[in-house]
């Protein structure tokens, strides 16, 4: 499992389980939670609180694939460029840790809908209050998630234009999606007016990004080493290019 073509293939199998925290975010959350109706909010998770609860563990997951996969792409890469890849692992155990912490809010908006003794303790109109509040807290965590979303990309893209194992365009696509994920933060948080409207292309160039890389883990794995090139990467680990 220690060969570039083994270890890549792992980090494109780690990278298709993300897809839980988009299943998440872009169907179970959009088709529950109803911004500014606590009350639907809270009677759509107690209809559908099962869905509910595998969107959480799918983002739990995400988060913990996340982690993993950036240490599989240390492993492939870190000759290239030892402090770029320990920045790539760095940017993506933060962004993970903020997942783990976010979907607390999904939780606790889950616990409050379901518990009776909520209802009891705040009332009915208070208690969906306070799922709305938690299921809002939780969409805003993944906006702020989203300076990670981009950051770990930039030290990623770097290392796979100077690796020699991936094409050129394609670690030049991953820092433009960083640069697009970060400009949709930014745009939102700064001009909502116009980040509301842009932030869709912002997240599709970051997201294609991503796609393309995915692929070629899964399907490509890694270029043929260039001769010589391996074995001066093998005796010079913490060297860089």
């Amino acid at each position: 499992m220690t060969t570039p073509k083994a270890l890549a293939r792992t980090a494109g199998v780690l990278y298709l389980l993300l897809v839980g925290a988009a299943f998440n975010e872009g169907y179970v959350l959009p088709r529950i939670v109803k911004s500014g109706d606590a009350a639907a909010t809270a009677g759509n998770i107690r209809a559908s609180a099962t869905l509910f609860r595998v969107g959480f563990v799918g983002d739990m997951v995400a988060a913990t694939c996340w982690l993993l996969l950036a240490m599989a792409l240390y492993l492939l890469l870190n000759h290239v460029h030892q402090l770029a890849a320990a920045a790539m692992v760095t940017f993506a155990a933060v962004g993970a840790a903020i997942q783990y912490l976010n979907q607390l809010n999904q939780y606790t908006a889950l616990t409050i809908a379901t518990g009776d003794h909520y209802t009891r303790a705040f009332g009915g109109a208070g208690s969906d209050g306070l799922t709305l509040l938690f299921a809002t807290m939780q969409h805003s965590g993944y906006l702020i998630d989203s300076m990670f979303f981009g950051l770990w990309l930039l030290p990623l893209g770097y290392l796979v234009i100077k690796s020699g194992y991936f094409p050129k365009p394609l670690g030049v696509l991953l820092i433009v999606g960083c640069i697009a994920y970060i400009a949709s933060l930014f745009t939102r948080v700064l001009a909502p007016a116009v980040g509301s409207s842009t932030a869709p292309l912002f997240i599709a160039i970051g997201g294609t990004a991503e796609l393309c890389f995915l692929a070629w883990l899964l399907i490509k794995a890694v270029n043929a080493p260039v001769p010589g090139r391996q074995a001066s990467a093998i005796a010079r680990p913490g060297s860089s290019r």
